[in-house]
């Protein structure tokens, strides 16, 4: 685009979506915040999901997408707020992942005179991780990604939380996240059940993490497991989360839970159903992806998985 790279002081990251699609964005954030060191870097999204990268090596600071005045940025001809148009305009460098398909989005953010901008996917095509796609706009500025796998950076604040949660015992932990963002991507209630019955029987400390997402399930294991020995930590802030998930071994499904984990380092079990894990699952070293016969997680059996978790 013949930008002046030199002269990059103020970037900003627009990225809404669910946690998932934040963290397959990381490593594009990444090339931007290592390409330019100094530069003060905001992430636009949801608060409690760019959370993990305010002051986390990724972001100086976050604000909300939910925030009123900025719907008059999708109307056509609209009376652009003042705030907002000196907001936008102090940035050297949008990068926005919004759906934009009409581009009203960024024709408004050209009449507040900002002074260059990246359109990235909303959606992902083709076959091609998601990571490498949600990267491929910035190779315009020269940045090209070749690790797809995310980090995340918990602070020593996150650690103490998670420590208070899990205490002192020196036994091994195993988490498990038995919920999605959708019923197909979920292994049975049942077999979640069966593989408890098996691991409360093993020397480790059992830990069931849940969100809203994930109430009915959690409450089914809650009334199947209230004389066994597992910890159930619910609607934990995704930092504090993530540190949890360091010292763990993580069992859950193609969900932003199983990014959190992955992204922390955390060896993570990875239950793949109809989506696929070319595309969708961490690419992180520590991850070990479990793909259903057929695509059904009905037919992934419950050995199959203790298997995993031992080998």
């Amino acid at each position: 685009m013949g930008a002046d790279l030199r002269h990059m002081n103020r970037l900003l990251v627009i990225r809404g979506g669910a946690i998932g699609d934040f963290i397959l964005t990381l490593p594009a954030i990444k090339l931007l915040r290592d390409r330019f060191l100094q530069a003060h870097i905001e992430i636009l999204g949801y608060t409690h999901i760019t959370a993990l990268a305010e002051k986390r090596f990724y972001a100086d600071a976050i604000r909300s997408i939910e925030y009123g005045p900025l719907a008059k940025f999708f109307a056509r001809d609209a009376a652009l707020p003042a705030e907002l148009t000196e907001y936008f305009s102090s940035f050297d460098l949008i990068v926005s992942y919004l759906f934009d398909p009409d581009g009203i989005f960024q024709s408004n953010l050209k009449r507040c005179g900002i002074k260059m901008f990246i359109a990235g996917p909303p959606k992902m095509n083709g076959h091609e991780h998601a990571a490498l796609q949600l990267a491929r706009p910035i190779e315009q500025i020269g940045l090209h990604l070749k690790n797809p796998a995310a980090r995340i950076y918990p602070t020593e604040v996150d650690r103490e939380f998670a420590l208070g949660i899990l205490g002192n015992s020196s036994k091994p932990v195993i988490t498990l996240h038995p919920g999605s963002g959708s019923e197909t991507k979920n292994w049975p209630i049942e077999k979640w059940k069966k593989l408890g019955k098996h691991l409360f029987s093993s020397d480790r400390t059992v830990l069931v993490v849940a969100g809203e997402a994930d109430e009915e399930r959690v409450w089914q294991l809650e009334a199947a497991w209230k004389d066994k020995p597992v910890r159930f930590a619910k609607h934990l802030a995704l930092p504090n989360l993530a540190a949890l998930f360091e010292t763990s071994i993580v069992i859950g499904h193609d969900s932003g839970v199983s990014h959190i984990a992955a992204a922390v380092g955390a060896r993570s079990i990875v239950l793949f159903g109809p989506t696929d894990p070319a595309i969708w699952a961490p690419a992180n070293e520590n991850v070990t992806v479990l793909r259903a016969p057929e695509g059904d997680l009905r037919l992934l059996a419950v050995d199959k998985v203790l298997e995993t978790i031992t080998g």
